[in-house]
């Protein structure tokens, strides 16, 4: 960029969202020589570090130790009836969270990014409003990332919806509820199901759906509902919420079908949208989706074109990873010396419910739907943990390969540390890698890994 221009800005690219994807942009951009300012009306660390991924995986944790001490007597340990104090764990997640949070403030004061506590606003396509404790003040700059993330999602048009909790407010909650109803059928709801059963809470999961985690591999959802119902979980689908009313200090149901529930907690999970209200984007000329997302392009660049953004704010694939890889290829492209365009084809991802779910690439209907010709490898087995510990569910494991080629479209697990593999398996499917090449590989013996690579004759 011309001089001239950087003399009439007050930074090269301000950030707005002090998340993982806005995070990263601000880091990378200083480092490539850009004068960098960031605004986040929160914590830093955002959504995935403050209430999300992070605390929701120490709950997760945590509901996991119950059927630890069950499964200890099985190995000869003397029977435990552990006693769990909610509040000591709310205690230690604020602990972590506020170290992690300084670490990302600690970042970016050593990158020599100007950190600022407000709320921002776009004025125009290089002005920022900071609404600060101290006042208002408007800022220039050359560029402007939107990197706000997303919000939980509530449905006004239903009565008595503010009597409902969103994910914000799980993580804080006094008392952990006796009985608690999850609205709600993707990873969110099913994830709170799991960790509140296995934190002591009756669950009742309500979805309007036929099917819980609509867009995963037929297996994994229905190994899932069955792991659920094993656990205690009383699933009702097909049942959409109509109304809640206070009563009694608790809370009642009106469903569109079955019987009213009754509960003492209600969780909103029905999904998240783009947090772009009160930006000031519609009045500035930036494009926005039907769901309220930004439109950009696959340089992040919106409609306007000093504005861009990452993360969950676009829609594109609303994951921490993905929002940082944005960021990064952002920074890169317009302020490094190269141009990096994400690739969200072959994102793996994983479920953190009990037992865990991960996955990558096509799901088997995908692949049929797509024209590919599939041979399908699946196996089901209780893990050896189990044949001691006493849990009955199974683990299954499934590869899509493609006839003829012989290529990996897609892989997919139920089970113990399922993520943890597919962070690893996701490696050969985006190197192309076929069948041959697992079976090439010996065996970790015993493993639930080795699985992967001794799946030997196709069941479909």
């Amino acid at each position: 960029m011309g001089s001239d221009v950087r003399q009439r800005q007050d930074y090269d690219l301000f950030v707005i969202g002090g998340g993982s994807g806005g995070v990263r942009a601000a880091r990378i951009a200083a480092q490539h020589g850009a004068r960098v300012a960031i605004a986040e009306s929160s914590r830093w660390g955002g959504t995935c570090v403050i209430r999300g991924c992070v605390p929701k995986k120490l709950l997760v944790i945590a509901s996991r130790f119950r059927e630890s001490f069950a499964a200890a007597t099985g190995f000869g340990y003397e029977k435990v009836t552990p006693s769990f104090d909610w509040r000591a764990l709310v205690a230690a997640k604020d602990r972590e969270l506020t170290r992690l949070e300084g670490l990302y403030a600690a970042n970016l004061d050593a990158a020599g990014v100007q950190r600022y506590a407000a709320r921002a606003e776009l004025i125009d396509a290089h002005t920022v409003r900071l609404h600060l404790d101290e006042g208002v003040r408007d800022v220039r700059a050359n560029r402007i990332l939107i990197a706000t993330g997303g919000r939980p999602r509530r449905d006004a048009r239903i009565p008595g919806i503010e009597l409902a909790r969103v994910s914000d407010d799980m993580f804080d909650l006094e008392t952990l509820p006796r009985r608690i109803a999850v609205i709600g059928g993707g990873y969110i709801a099913v994830e709170f199901a799991c960790l509140l059963r296995g934190l002591g809470c009756e669950v009742t999961l309500l979805h309007r759906g036929d099917v819980l985690l609509r867009r995963f591999d037929a297996d994994l959802r229905d190994g899932l509902l069955e792991a659920l119902q094993a656990q205690g979980i009383a699933v009702r689908l097909q049942t959409g919420l109509r109304a809640i009313r206070a009563e009694d200090g608790a809370r009642v149901l009106d469903l569109d079908r079955g019987n009213a529930v009754t509960v003492d907690e209600v969780l909103l999970a029905t999904g998240r949208d783009p947090a772009t209200a009160g930006l000031g984007l519609e009045a500035l000329g930036v494009q926005l989706d039907g769901d309220g997302a930004i439109v950009v392009d696959a340089r992040s660049r919106t409609s306007v074109a000093s504005v861009y953004a990452v993360g969950d704010v676009t829609g594109r694939l609303p994951l921490t990873p993905a929002a940082i890889r944005e960021g990064q290829a952002f920074a890169d492209s317009e302020f490094g010396d190269r141009i990096v365009e994400v690739d969200h084809a072959l994102a793996p991802t994983a479920v953190f419910t009990t037992p865990e779910i991960g996955t990558v690439g096509l799901s088997e209907a995908e692949a049929r739907e797509r024209g590919h010709t599939v041979q399908i490898y699946r196996a089901r087995f209780r893990p050896l943990r189990d044949m001691l510990g006493g849990n009955p569910q199974r683990v299954m494991m499934k590869l899509v390969v493609e006839q003829g080629s012989e290529r990996l479209l897609g892989a997919h697990m139920l089970g113990p540390e399922a993520g943890e593999m597919i962070q690893l398996l996701a490696v050969p499917l985006q190197m192309g890698a076929t069948k041959p090449d697992l079976d090439a590989v010996l065996a970790v013996h015993p493993t639930l890994a080795e699985e992967w690579v001794t799946l030997r004759k196709p069941v479909a």
